[in-house]
C-alpha cells in the first residue's frame, strides 16, 4: 500500500435531479462549483441509485450492496450493527473517516464505520430501541407520516427557510470547524495530520420542502420551464401518486416549486464552493485530493405529473455522479456506461489501494475512469419495496425491480402489475412501454432470467445472496 494515500472529499446531496446542473446542460442552473468539478473530473451520465428512496439508497451505497443483499429494502430499515461499509473499510486501513450531515442511519449503530460524525440527524428510530415495549410503541408514527401530501408540498413551495435549510447550515458550520481544527488547529498550533482523511459533507437540500431565498427565487421564477403539460403514465404503479396540473395544483404553483427547487440546487453549490475554499484556506492543495459528488436519487419535479421519487423514471432513479482524480487526471471525460452508486465502495478501495471485501454488489469504476469499458458489464439494478418492520405502509405493497442494460430498462412490479420495458434510444421520453412489442421478445426473456437470478418473480432462484458481479 502506498504511504501517500490521497485524501477524499465526498460531497453529497439529497434528491438532486441529475440533469439540473450547468455541467449537465441546463442553461439556467447556476452551479459553478459543480461545473468546475465536472470540467476537471469525470462525469458519469448514466449513474443510478440502488433504490429510488432515501434510506435504502444510502445504506446500499455505504455497504456496496443492493438493498436485498444488505437487508435495507424500504424506508426505515438500517444496516445491522457492525456492517461493513466503505467508511469502516477505510478506517480499518488508517483513514480518519469524518461525516458531516445526513447519513440517514436509523439503527443502534449510528456510526457505521465512521470515526467521527458531525452535525444533526443522528437519531435511533423506536423500532431499534433494545428492550422496547411493543404495546407502548405500536402507534408511533413513521417519518413519512409527518410530511405533507405532494400536492400540498407544491402549494407551499417558494420563498423561505425550511427545516432542511437549517439542517444544512448546521452541517456546513460543522464541516468548516472540522477543516480548520484538523488542518490548522489555530488555538494550539499542533495540527500535523498524519492520517489520510475521507471527509463527507452531506446536505439534505434540494429535498422538500422546496424553499429558497428571495434572490434565488426571483432569478429563477421567470426562467424555469416547469412540467405543466404532462400526462400521467398508464400503469398501476408508475401512474400512481399523480398531481394533476390545473386540478390538484395550479400552473403558477408548479412554476414556484420548480423555481424554489432550482434555488436549492444553487444553494448547495454555493456551500460546496465554501467547503472547497476552506480546504484551500488551510493550505490544502485540492489537486492532491479525490473529490466525489453524488446524490442519493433524483426528483420527478412534476414530470409525468409526479413529484419526489420512488419511480424508475430517469428523473427519479438517475443520480448525478462526478469523480475528480488527483491532479485532474482524465479531466473532461464523460462515461456513458450504466453504473450504480453501489459501485463507489469498490472504486474508493481501488483508488486508495485499500483491499476490498467479498460479497459486494460493487464494481470498481477505475477502468471506466481510465477509458476502458472492454470488460464492463453494462448493467445497473434498482429496487423498491419490501416489508417494513411490521408496519402497514405504502411500500409494503410493492416488490419492484429495475434492470437497465445498455439502453433498455426493464421493470418488474410483481405478478399483479404489467411489466414495463423502456428503450431509451428509441423513446428517451419514456412514454412507450415496449414489453408487448415482439421485436423485444429476446431481450425481455433475458431480463426475466436475470430477474430470477436477483431473487424476484415467480421463478426466483432460491438462496439469493448477491448480484453475482
Amino acid at each position: 500500500m502506498s504511504s501517500q494515500r490521497p485524501n477524499i472529499l465526498f460531497l453529497m446531496s439529497d434528491q438532486h435531479r441529475a440533469d439540473i446542473a450547468g455541467y449537465a446542460g441546463d442553461a439556467i442552473a447556476r452551479t459553478p462549483a459543480l461545473d468546475k468539478l465536472a470540467r476537471s473530473g469525470v462525469v458519469f451520465n448514466n449513474a443510478y441509485t440502488p433504490a429510488p428512496i432515501c434510506i435504502p439508497a444510502r445504506q446500499s451505497m455505504a455497504a456496496g450492496q443492493l438493498p436485498r443483499t444488505c437487508g435495507c429494502e424500504v424506508f426505515g430499515e438500517d444496516l445491522a450493527p457492525g456492517h461493513m461499509t466503505f467508511a469502516r473499510r477505510l478506517s480499518q486501513y488508517g483513514y480518519a473517516t469524518v461525516a458531516c450531515g445526513k447519513l440517514h442511519h436509523n439503527g443502534a449503530d449510528q456510526m457505521q464505520g465512521w470515526t467521527s460524525r458531525i452535525g444533526s440527524g443522528m437519531n435511533v428510530r423506536h423500532d431499534f430501541i433494545e428492550g422496547r415495549n411493543l404495546e407502548a410503541m405500536r402507534d408511533l408514527p413513521l417519518a413519512t407520516e409527518r410530511k405533507w401530501s405532494q400536492a400540498k408540498e407544491v402549494k407551499r413551495a417558494g420563498i423561505g427557510e425550511g427545516p432542511v435549510n437549517g439542517h444544512d447550515a448546521y452541517t456546513l458550520d460543522g464541516a468548516l470547524r472540522f477543516i480548520e481544527n484538523f488542518f490548522a488547529d489555530p488555538y494550539y498550533d499542533r495540527a500535523l495530520p498524519t492520517r489520510p482523511l475521507m471527509l463527507m459533507v452531506s446536505f439534505v437540500r434540494p429535498h422538500v420542502p422546496f424553499l429558497t431565498t428571495r434572490e434565488k427565487f426571483t432569478h429563477y421564477i421567470n426562467r424555469v420551464t416547469p412540467y405543466v403539460d404532462e400526462a400521467a403514465f398508464d400503469h398501476p404503479f408508475l401512474g400512481s401518486g399523480a398531481v394533476e396540473p390545473g386540478r390538484d395544483v395550479s400552473e403558477r404553483e408548479i412554476r414556484r416549486a420548480t423555481a424554489a427547487y432550482y434555488g436549492m440546487v444553487e444553494g448547495i453549490d454555493e456551500d460546496y464552493g465554501v467547503v472547497l475554499a476552506a480546504l484551500e484556506h488551510v493550505g490544502q492543495n485540492l489537486d492532491d485530493w479525490i473529490i466525489i459528488y453524488t446524490s442519493d436519487h433524483g426528483e420527478m419535479l412534476g414530470e409525468r405529473q409526479l413529484w419526489e421519487k420512488t419511480k424508475f423514471f430517469e428523473g427519479s432513479v438517475k443520480a448525478p455522479l462526478i469523480i475528480r482524480l488527483p491532479g485532474g487526471a482524465k479531466a473532461g471525460r464523460v462515461v456513458e456506461e450504466n453504473v450504480n452508486l453501489c459501485d463507489l465502495f469498490a472504486t474508493i478501495c481501488d483508488l486508495t489501494d485499500v483491499p476490498s471485501v467479498a460479497g459486494l454488489d460493487s464494481r470498481s469504476l477505475v477502468p471506466l475512469l481510465n477509458g476502458d469499458n472492454s470488460s464492463w458489464d453494462n448493467e445497473t439494478v434498482s429496487h423498491y419495496g419490501g416489508t417494513h418492520l411490521g408496519h402497514e405502509a405504502e411500500f409494503d405493497r410493492y416488490h419492484n425491480l429495475m434492470i437497465k442494460r445498455d439502453e433498455l430498462k426493464y421493470q418488474y412490479y410483481g405478478p399483479d402489475m404489467p411489466e414495463v420495458l423502456f428503450d431509451l434510444s428509441a423513446n428517451p421520453e419514456e412514454t412507450v412501454n415496449f414489453a408487448a412489442d415482439p421485436h423485444y421478445s429476446e431481450s425481455l426473456a433475458a431480463f426475466r432470467e436475470r430477474l430470477a437470478e436477483l431473487g424476484y418473480g415467480q421463478n426466483a432462484a432460491p438462496g439469493y445472496k448477491n448480484a453475482g458481479y
